[in-house]
């Protein structure tokens, strides 16, 4: 938890300079600035609103490495590590529990395309395997069972909390020399000739030779400003808790029907964490929850977990996720734009589990190194002439796991 004073020297005097600006104090951005200023950068890391305030603030983020292309699979890996590391570094408790990725898969088309990715993610070290009934019904007894054709599951998933993360993560940068202002909006990018000058904010200029562009869901309007179009639009996703339940649920998988993306998971004290993905959802900045989702929230849970169609769900949440057209990620450096501006983001709704590993691979690619783990695959050059392929699997491509939650 942030302290007063954090909270206080975080909103003090921006310094005249550093060697690179970090924008936007979500999961991404923090992991960035901790990994750059860990390597002995000079960071400024900027948040417009407070800290995890956008995409990182739901309350708990999902972690897993089951996708359906090798780059997904490596990034969500190599976070897992970090993410089970997180205590001794960068250091914090983010109250991580690993119950597992259980994707049920409605029909047998699907149950092929999950074998087809479970062999590549074995061979890339990762411990999935495909599910029978009366195994699926072992491991989360709600479930179903003869509505599945099969189902895929990683031992090793599950989920941790968001703003602990962040905060973890900015808490690393400070540490180590860094500097992390919130309620401060970059209003602009400086360049003279070749070279980035500056960063121009609400508070004033800041002399710079980097941008990093970490902005979520807003990321389109910020890489404008540098003179970079990076295909980002927001979509509302929200989630629901029931109250405590008795008798209290068993311990249960992260569970996802793969063929409405409801998915349901335990939520302390005592209680599930439910939500869906609703097909209508427009491209707008809306956060605001809206309980009219119940009906199609409540049709999918009855079909999938027939046993609590009828839990109350006592309270919701609702926040954006950064969509590119093809539901992977943005990671690189800028061609075509005056100096160095790199950019994170776009990352569909796998942002919180990817960030540790992005991190890594951001801070290799501002020194020049070659990342622990591969980004090429996701630059953002893939769309420059809308040729991109967004309807198979691959790295700039959409798989059957891409966009679930």
């Amino acid at each position: 938890m942030t302290s007063a004073r954090h909270a206080a020297d975080r909103r003090g005097r921006l310094p005249s300079r550093a060697e690179v600006v970090v924008v936007g104090g979500g999961a991404i951005g923090a992991s960035v600035a901790f990994h750059l200023a860990e390597d002995g950068v000079d960071v400024l890391l900027l948040e417009a609103d407070e800290l995890a305030s956008g995409s990182s603030g739901k309350p708990i983020g999902g972690v897993r490495a089951q996708f359906s292309d090798p780059a997904n699979v490596d990034l969500g890996n190599r976070s897992l590590e970090l993410y089970e590391d997180f205590a001794n570094r960068p250091g914090a408790d983010i109250g991580l529990q690993q119950p597992g990725y259980l994707f049920l898969l409605p029909d047998a088309d699907d149950v092929a395309l999950f074998e087809e990715s479970v062999a590549m993610q074995n061979e890339r070290g990762v411990a999935s395997r495909m599910l029978g009934r009366d195994a699926v019904h072992r491991l989360n007894p709600y479930v179903d069972v003869d509505r599945y054709q099969g189902a895929a599951y990683a031992a090793r998933d599950g989920f941790a909390h968001p703003r602990a993360v962040v905060e973890g993560y900015a808490a690393g940068v400070e540490r180590h020399g860094g500097t992390v202002r919130t309620h401060v909006t970059a209003t602009d990018v400086e360049t003279r000739g070749d070279d980035v000058v500056a960063v121009w904010t609400s508070q004033g200029r800041v002399r710079t030779g980097a941008v990093v562009l970490c902005a979520g869901a807003w990321t389109r309007d910020v890489a404008a400003k540098a003179g970079l179009d990076l295909p980002v639009d927001p979509y509302r996703r929200q989630i629901g808790f029931t109250p405590a339940l008795d008798p209290a649920p068993r311990r249960i998988p992260f569970t996802i029907d793969y063929g409405t993306t409801f998915y349901f998971h335990n939520a302390a004290p005592d209680g599930l964490l439910v939500g869906i993905a609703d097909p209508a959802t427009p491209i707008a900045f809306e956060r605001t929850y809206d309980p009219a989702w119940l009906p199609l929230l409540r049709g999918a849970l009855g079909a999938c977990a027939p046993e609590l169609v009828d839990v109350p769900v006592a309270r919701g949440w609702a926040g954006l996720y950064e969509m590119t057209p093809d539901h992977n990620a943005l990671i690189g450096e800028a061609t075509g734009v005056p100096g160095r501006v790199l950019y994170a983001a776009g990352f569909s709704g796998h942002g919180f589990l990817q960030a540790p590993a992005v991190g890594e691979a951001v801070r290799d690619l501002y020194a020049g190194r070659t990342p622990p783990t591969d980004v090429s695959g996701f630059g953002a050059d893939r769309f420059a002439d809308g040729t991109a392929d967004t309807t198979t699997t691959g790295p700039g491509r959409r798989g059957p796991e891409s966009n679930i939650i």
